[in-house]
């Protein structure tokens, strides 16, 4: 999400730091630059003007024309009115409800009903126990739909067989939460194709009936402008308490995004990658916006280390790297730990990595998989003491796994020199582990998570040059 308007901030920032200062002619070009670069990004015409406006108002001042580093001026500005512009603050879910109920609203194909589960999957990772209520009462397979979801997340399913009484489904939800100790009552409701005055009257029946810890509008991120009126009407209608926005790896442009938290000052408080059935992710503005300028998200990076690393095999990682110990069997420990990370596009978007463009990104993703995959093949056909021991290889070990797994022995070879460079840039980088599972508790602060960026960016620097990265 973000690639295009990512990659022109950054461009346009890039110019500035050209600038040995900062004047009101080339100011007033970078402004014209971020404009136009909104609203290719599909941010609606009254959100870049405000968002242009309160730039342009910053930027102008005397402190920041006289600065030393005017560029850097810029980056701070802009990233603070992305922030603003995205709602400020991560705003959690209020779920101190005994049951907490949570509608969640949305057109039809929004991935309302898909949404639910991943939310339900969330909730059940952090503790709480959901159940996901079936409300549609005219479409019977996205009842069936939410039922194999729930099954498949080991979540919790109800809905009344035959029951056209929406309201009658939700109180006896109710009542079937508090019977079988669910403390999160989630209500997949119907959807439309548009909004029209039926849909609105029975979610209004649900509002008014039932005291609702959530109101939750789901929508497809790229959906563009349209998301805007879709969400100005259901929050006049109801009131709503957030947006959950789905598809995110699916829109490079992000304009959804920007316009929807700003037109209906409601906070975006959840997001969905892809159409696997895998947790919502919190939205946490100031995350994002230093993604878009391409300044990593290293918080959210350290937290999901945090899950991936077990202290034990973070330690016994860190000590193999350190004593020059690393084995195939070490990388083979280390790549199942990083697939938790997700795609390794993903985990780009989280680096520090400024210039990388959506392309860049996608070759490396693409290429890296592929050989990842390969290298697998290639160290399963070793023998367990080849794997433990990598100094053991000669040349006809070398032909004979080589054959094993399918590959030439010239292709071979060149993994064997990747991997020992691999091995000395790991003692290299053996500290950095410490950013990772050294935070103690199962939340990351954001004070140790700086300072996990700095130990990375400080170490991707002085190996820059010894390894030649580009």
């Amino acid at each position: 999400m973000f690639d295009n308007l990512s990659e022109n901030l950054q461009e346009i920032i890039r110019k500035a730091s050209n600038n040995a200062t900062l004047t009101e002619e080339n100011m007033q070009d970078a402004i014209r630059e971020i404009r136009r670069a909104l609203l290719s990004a599909d941010v609606s015409l009254s959100v870049v003007k405000s968002f242009i406006s309160n730039v342009k108002e910053k930027a102008e001042g005397e402190n920041v024309l006289k600065s030393v580093k005017p560029s850097e001026m810029l980056i701070k500005i802009v990233n603070d009115e992305l922030v603003n512009l995205m709602g400020g603050e991560n705003k959690p879910l209020n779920l101190t409800g005994n049951p907490s109920v949570i509608m969640m609203l949305g057109l039809q194909g929004s991935g309302k009903t898909t949404s639910s589960a991943k939310l339900a999957k969330k909730l059940k990772n952090e503790g709480a126990a959901p159940l996901l209520v079936g409300c549609d009462i005219y479409r019977p397979a996205a009842i069936n739909q939410l039922k194999i979801l729930a099954e498949e997340i080991n979540a919790g399913f109800y809905t009344l067989e035959n029951s056209k009484n929406v309201v009658e489904i939700v109180k006896s939800s109710l009542e079937y939460a508090k019977t079988n100790n669910y403390n999160v009552v989630i209500l997949d409701t119907a959807g439309r194709l548009q909004i029209d005055t039926d849909m609105m009257a029975e979610l209004l029946l649900i509002d008014r009936t039932f005291s609702l810890n959530e109101k939750l509008l789901v929508i497809d991120s790229m959906t563009g402008q349209e998301a805007v009126d879709i969400a100005k009407n259901f929050d006049e209608q109801l009131n709503i308490t957030g947006v959950i926005l789905t598809k995110l790896d699916g829109d490079t442009r992000g304009g959804a995004a920007l316009s929807v938290c700003y037109s209906t000052k409601k906070p975006i408080k959840l997001v969905g990658m892809g159409e696997k059935i895998e947790p919502l992710e919190a939205f946490y503005p100031d995350r994002m916006a230093s993604r878009i300028l391409g300044m990593g998200d290293v918080v959210t990076l350290v937290e999901k280390a945090q899950k991936a690393f077990d202290e034990e095999n973070t330690r016994k990682l860190e000590e193999e790297m350190l004593k020059d110990t690393f084995s195939f069997e070490s990388f083979l420990r280390l790549q199942k730990t990083m697939k938790m990370f997700g795609s390794i596009d993903g985990l780009l978007n989280m680096l520090p990595i400024q210039g990388l463009n959506k392309d860049d990104k996608q070759k490396i993703s693409n290429e890296g998989e592929k050989q990842f995959k390969k290298i697998e093949v290639m160290i399963s056909s070793m023998t367990p003491e080849e794997r433990k021991k990598p100094d053991l290889l000669n040349s006809s070990r070398k032909k004979r796994i080589a054959k094993g797994a399918g590959v030439s022995i010239d292709e071979f070879n060149k993994f064997i020199q990747q991997f020992e460079m691999m091995r000395k840039m790991m003692k290299g980088f053996g500290g950095l582990f410490n950013g990772f599972g050294g935070f103690g508790g199962k939340g990351a602060s954001n004070l140790a998570a700086k300072q996990a960026q700095l130990n990375m960016i400080n170490k991707a620097n002085s190996m820059k040059n010894k390894y030649r990265f580009k």
